[in-house]
């Protein structure tokens, strides 16, 4: 008898291990915006689309929401089976599933946003970074930073490069971003790229700065604004009525949406 109950708690352990392991996966049951009620489901910590899902929790419909510290993070979470969906910006969803056959994106927009940069509330720098945003905008670099990026001649069709002979006399500004947000930050081997840093760059170039990237936790990025940590954010960070208690954003510089990332079986 002690034997069989061994042989017993030897194969639920094993069964165990490889449901942890993505050995044994529940079907996909997300097929819509609609069936996200009484799911689980993964977002990363402190972004738009933490903020979005967390009123499906108060809904009464048993719906759960898994915070993780990167976007990464929950989509490992989501091919393990450990949520039903991930709830995250487009364009580093469509990173994701482009490196995971067994990911997709639902047809259905969770969200429209639209991203801006934050600086400490009261700021006399938001001013100067709307005036570098608008040149940026209006003799094209601004579409062209971001069209490197995204679309189908991404990668080589414009790579931002300062001017020669920039002034920089006027000392350094630090930018808090999370570089887990391709295309937006990333690293391509120790340094931060991305559109957010081409941007910042051309703006500092502008402004008349050294630009020097700190790379940290989301939810972190508006408190060292607000705290003087950093002198301002960018991280694909979407303007709320929330984040604005805290921080003031320039002008948006682009759009995107909030999509759900499922499993595609």
């Amino acid at each position: 008898m002690k034997k069989a109950i061994s042989a017993i708690a030897a194969a639920a352990l094993s069964m165990a291990v490889l449901a942890g392991c993505g050995g044994s996966v529940s079907p996909n049951s997300v097929f819509s915006v609609d069936d996200l009620s009484g799911k689980t489901i993964g977002v990363q910590m402190g972004t738009t689309g933490d903020i979005y899902v967390s009123d499906y929790e108060s809904d009464g419909s048993g719906t759960k929401v898994e915070r993780y510290n990167k976007g990464a993070d929950a989509v490992q979470a989501l091919k393990q089976g450990k949520v039903d969906a991930v709830v995250i910006d487009e364009q580093p969803a469509k990173k994701f599933v482009e490196k995971n056959s067994d990911l997709q994106i639902l047809d259905d927009i969770f969200a429209d946003e639209e991203y801006a940069i934050c600086l400490a509330k009261g700021s006399e720098m938001t001013a100067q970074f709307n005036d570098a945003l608008a040149t940026l905008r209006n003799d094209g670099t601004l579409q062209k930073i971001i069209d490197n990026y995204i679309g189908d001649e991404t990668m080589g069709s414009f790579q931002y490069k300062s001017p020669d002979g920039v002034d920089r006399s006027k000392g350094k500004l630090v930018m808090a971003t999370n570089a887990a947000f391709e295309p937006y930050e990333y690293y391509v081997g120790d340094k931060v790229t991305g559109i957010d840093a081409d941007i910042a760059q051309a703006i500092c170039d502008i402004l008349g700065y050294e630009l020097k990237i700190e790379d940290m936790e989301f939810d972190a990025i508006i408190t060292a604004v607000s705290t003087g940590k950093a002198d301002f954010g960018a991280a694909g960070m979407t303007v709320t009525e929330d984040r604005l208690k805290n921080i003031d954003f320039t002008e948006p510089y682009t759009t995107s949406r909030q999509v759900i990332i499922t499993r595609s079986k």
